[in-house]
């Protein structure tokens, strides 16, 4: 499989929708657990209080990657990055929109490896809050 028809068949075309609403339970739960310390993060009562800026990357799309997307291998986490806006409140509800944002190769020891950065950009209401990136590695089927 050639990166570049990869790259023209798939970039940029959303493959996933879907809604999150964020409740201040959750954003105190994963503030313990990040390790927060700050009350706007960790008492309800503060009037900044807000999601973490990493909150968002708890949010996942139904699919990892595109229904079609070609079988060229088993895609394995190799990270992740979140990129928030602006601070998210509680009671807010956010659509996030999943696409393949990224495609390039990498070759190693045991041959050649596809990187694939799949986005999601969540929304509230027409503002974008924050961009989580998932960048999968996968190292290529050998011709059989």
């Amino acid at each position: 499989m050639e990166i570049d028809d990869l790259k023209r068949d798939w970039l940029n075309l959303d493959f996933d929708e879907q809604k999150f609403e964020l409740r201040a339970d959750q954003m105190l739960d994963f503030a313990r657990a990040v390790g927060e310390t700050a009350p706007r993060f960790t008492d309800p009562d503060d009037p900044d209080f807000q999601a973490p800026p990493t909150f968002t990357a708890r949010f996942h799309s139904r699919r990892l990657l595109p229904d079609e997307f070609p079988r060229i291998g088993l895609p394995l986490d190799a990270g992740k990055a979140v990129m928030p806006q602006h601070p998210l409140r509680a009671g807010t509800e956010l659509v996030g929109r999943s696409h393949l944002h990224e495609i390039y190769e990498k070759t190693g020891r045991s041959g050649r490896m596809i990187f694939l950065v799949a986005r999601m950009e969540l929304y509230e209401g027409e503002k974008l809050a924050s961009i989580v990136d998932s960048r999968m590695v996968i190292r290529e089927k050998p011709n059989q």
